[in-house]
């Protein structure tokens, strides 16, 4: 019992860290509809900017970890200005081709900059684990959670009480009547691509300490954020954080008790099977357009 109540608590760690990288990608299809698909390279850029910081201070993650979203805002609005805009009124196939596009570039600079090997960013706040009884929790995993926890929150309360979330899910569902009405939709886009990408950066940063951050690292999350979203469904919040959950707990629990190539099986054959039970997803499905 103790060791599955183990694997459980490491499960929603890393599913903390998974629900971040979701939520940004869930923040830019609530607010544009568009498919962001370089989403996992900058997870990496912002583990890689972690890393960067972290040679030059020596100091805990924690310090810098604003730092890092700010970073990682300015590369997400510079994303919007490259891959989103231009292509804003051409077919949706061709923002996803963009975004992909992007990513690659991503991944080459990785290399270009910082070599083909893993690096590791400092821990959050310092390395080790606390005791609760029998039960180890690594403080890394405590301080993800916690972190998780505060832009989980503050993301739902954005897009669900303020009037600002109700501007960016108005431009996400009409952008010519939000702009008719006075919404100004292209300053809000870039916006949403800079917090999103903000979001992925935070994540990065934190799985960078005891996942490492490589060049093609970022094509698997990719995949998770949208496996994570299609659970849950389109532009639900509490459907990503929990889509995200479940295939964290799938990769550390159900692979502790059979391989880990088994578990990813049975993994995406739960996928299939929420497909035929329920196809919009967990929580339905908010946003209707598609890139």
């Amino acid at each position: 019992m103790i060791t599955l109540l183990q694997l459980v608590i490491n499960g929603l760690a890393l599913g903390a860290a998974y629900a971040l990288v979701a939520l940004g990608f869930v923040f830019i299809v609530n607010a544009t509809g568009a498919v962001n698909f370089a989403h996992g390279d900058l997870v990496m850029a912002g583990g890689y900017v972690a890393v960067g910081l972290g040679s030059l201070a020596q100091i805990p993650a924690v310090y810098f970890l604003p730092l890092v979203a700010l970073i990682m805002f300015v590369l997400g609005v510079a994303l919007a200005l490259l891959a989103y805009f231009p292509l804003i009124n051409r077919p949706p196939s061709t923002v996803f081709i963009s975004t992909l596009l992007c990513g690659i570039i991503l991944q080459n600079a990785f290399v270009v900059l910082f070599g083909p090997q893993a690096q590791a960013a400092p821990p959050l706040l310092k390395s080790g684990v606390a005791h609760v009884g029998e039960i180890e929790i690594s403080i890394q995993a405590m301080g993800t959670m916690v972190v998780a926890a505060i832009l989980i929150a503050s993301q739902y309360l954005l897009f669900t009480r303020t009037q600002l979330g109700r501007r960016l899910r108005a431009t996400a569902e009409d952008r010519q009547m939000a702009q008719a009405v006075g919404i100004p939709a292209f300053a809000l886009i870039a916006s949403t691509f800079g917090l999103g990408t903000a979001l992925a950066g935070i994540a990065g940063a934190l799985l960078a300490n005891q996942f490492f951050v490589y060049p093609t690292g970022g094509i698997p999350l990719s995949v998770y954020a949208y496996i994570a979203v299609v659970i849950g469904g389109w532009g639900s919040i509490p459907g990503a954080v929990i889509g995200a959950m479940i295939i964290s707990l799938f990769q550390v629990v159900v692979s502790a008790y059979v391989s880990y190539a088994a578990a990813t099986g049975l993994l995406y054959i739960s996928l299939l099977l929420i497909f035929v039970v329920r196809p919009q997803g967990i929580f339905g499905e908010r946003v209707q357009r598609r890139a």
